[in-house]
């Protein structure tokens, strides 16, 4: 695990780097991130070339924690794991609860700290003191970002002396930093020459990280398992349409897992681009940016009539925080253009230009049976959040969230199913009872 401890230390810059350089060594790497984040995941799949996986303490118990690294660690050489926030900031600010410690501990997974040394050297040995000894860890190396090979060389036998092996340094390079927008970084998509520059910054940590250390304290790390989760019997075969686009690009590879798990076959589409909703039995409409892209999904107006008219005819949908958003009357853009977007959820989404509601929670139906556990975090709001389900955080504090008419879940949660597969198998239910009403011939 690459920790740090605090947010902004560099900790997916340094992740990507070393992603890169194992990549290119010819190890067959997995990557994860610790916490609810979609972003960070993104930029790791550009690299090992297959779907990054989410490790949160929150949304699962430490088996079924286990179990799901695991499972998606097996028949990799090594895996990569980004820690989030601080290395013991958890669910509260008086508990470590889903932190990355958390997480690496559960998990027995060695944590390198990545310490930020702009503008220190001496003063970076007591933070590592400290780290090591508030409380037991698996804190084994640390990595200095932004810190010359002089001072390296001098500072790294003195980190040493307190216990960790002193991995190497990341010199400062200002071409490489990866650019940021209110939900974290910017999609990889949008930074030219990714690839490259990835490349170019792998080539500089093979000369300043000795990654053999890495690697023997990734072989060291005892062996992990948990066992698999009961996921209930869905009760036939459902196609689903996932949007998946530009637009729509937040989802939990995990929560696809589980729906194929359970007998549903998954058919990509795009808002932006297709015409029509394919042939499918319900539709889910994840998260992600469609107020950049709100004149496209405005101008595709088969595509919102058409996901208007079958949800109108009864089609389960599932849609979370951007993917809501699309199903209102209107959204307004970052520039406070408005467009008209699908007309299901009668509303507009407008940018609050502050944090609304942020966090963790588990999300229950109103109504009794079911419920999940997710989060939020976005910019936008609505006029008509929804009413049908009820939110609580872990402190406790509580609010009405969500639409359910018993067809369509919108809102602005996002929701892990593995938490409680009890929702996908809901959501199944639902696109089995309209194909059988209404929808395509089995």
């Amino acid at each position: 695990m690459i920790a740090a401890p605090s947010s902004g230390s560099g900790k997916t810059l340094a992740t990507c780097g070393i992603l890169q350089a194992l990549v290119n060594r010819g190890l067959k790497t997995a990557s994860f991130k610790c916490g609810p984040d979609y972003i960070d995941p993104m930029f790791h799949s550009r690299i090992i070339g297959a779907k990054s996986k989410n490790l949160d303490a929150f949304f699962l118990g430490e088996n079924d924690l286990r179990y799901i690294f695991s499972r998606s660690a097996e028949g990799y050489d090594i895996s990569v794991v980004e820690g989030v926030m601080g290395f013991y900031d958890g669910i509260r600010v008086d508990s470590s609860e889903a932190s990355s410690y958390d997480v690496s501990m559960k998990t027995d997974t060695p944590a390198i700290l990545l310490i930020d040394s702009r503008g220190a050297s001496l003063s970076v040995l007591p933070v590592i003191k400290g780290f090591l000894e508030y409380r037991k860890n698996n804190i084994k190396g640390v990595i200095f970002n932004r810190m010359s090979e002089k001072v390296f060389r001098t500072i790294a036998p003195e980190a040493e002396k307190l216990g960790v092996k002193a991995i190497g340094y990341v010199p400062k390079v200002s071409d490489l930093v990866l650019e940021s927008r209110h939900l974290g970084l910017v999609l990889p998509g949008e930074i030219e020459n990714l690839k490259g520059k990835l490349n170019r910054l792998a080539e500089i940590l093979e000369k300043t990280l000795d990654i053999d250390a890495l690697m023997k304290i990734a072989g060291d790390a005892p062996d992990i398992s948990g066992e698999p989760p009961e996921i209930p019997a869905a009760g036939g075969k459902v196609r689903i349409g996932l949007a998946d686009d530009d637009a729509f690009c937040f989802i939990y590879e995990d929560n696809v897992d589980i729906l194929r798990r359970m007998g549903a076959e998954i058919v990509r589409f795009s808002p932006l681009k297709d015409g029509r909703l394919p042939d499918v039995d319900g539709i889910i409409l994840p998260g992600g940016y469609p107020e950049l892209h709100a004149k496209e999904l405005e101008d595709n107006v088969s595509m919102r009539e058409d996901i208007r008219s079958r949800l109108d005819a009864g089609m389960p949908c599932m849609a979370e925080c951007g993917g809501f958003m699309y199903l209102h009357t209107m959204m307004t853009d970052r520039e406070g253009m408005t467009y008209r977007m699908c007309d299901v959820i009668k509303g507009d989404s407008k940018n609050m230009k502050k944090l609304t509601r942020f966090g963790y929670a588990t999300f229950r139906s109103k109504s009794g049976g079911i419920w999940c556990k997710g989060h939020e975090f976005h910019y936008w709001d609505s006029d008509n959040c929804g009413s049908d389900w009820k939110a609580e955080k872990p402190s406790g504090l509580g609010y009405e969230c969500i639409h359910d008419d018993g067809r369509i879940i919108a809102g602005f949660p996002h929701m892990y199913y593995y938490s409680n597969p009890g929702i996908a198998a809901e959501f199944i239910g639902r696109c089995l009872r309209f194909r059988g009403n209404f929808g395509r011939a089995a």
